[in-house]
């Protein structure tokens, strides 16, 4: 099963990195896979979020998600509601000082022959998605 987990640490209040993560639509700003994000419905936990993420070969794939926890400066998770593959994550944030310690975490349970054909794919994207997070590093200490 592809799963993907990093932890880094972003010289900025944990207040600052909640806002920023909890509003999805920053997500352009420091995901290079994301070609467009709109939030669709709600605030909060059920809150929807519409994005459209680079897929095989550059085309656009829906990969629109769902809140599913959100606690205040500690955690916010989600779930994949549309396309392919549809993995669920979390950021943890822990306060260290005036810094924030980020541990964000990707999964996909994938079976039969979407693990086969889409195993090594979507171990690949996470992957990214995780090397993505200096990016983020660089966005909020600017």
């Amino acid at each position: 099963m592809p799963y993907a987990e990093r932890t880094i640490s972003i010289r900025r209040p944990i207040d600052q990195v909640f806002r920023f993560l909890a509003d999805g639509r920053t997500a352009t700003q420091w995901r290079s896979g994301v070609i467009d994000v709109s939030k669709a419905s709600g605030e909060g936990v059920g809150a929807v979020y519409r994005q459209v993420v680079r897929g095989p070969g550059g085309r656009a794939v829906d990969a629109d998600y769902e809140i599913t926890a959100l606690e205040q400066d500690r955690r916010i998770a989600f779930r994949t509601i549309a396309g392919p593959v549809r993995p669920e994550g979390e950021f943890a944030l822990e306060r260290m000082g005036d810094a924030t310690i980020l541990t964000f975490t990707l999964d996909a349970k994938l079976s039969g022959w979407k693990r086969l054909l889409l195993g090594g794919l979507v171990q690949s994207t996470m992957n990214a998605e995780m090397a993505a997070l200096d990016r983020l590093q660089e966005v909020l200490e600017r």
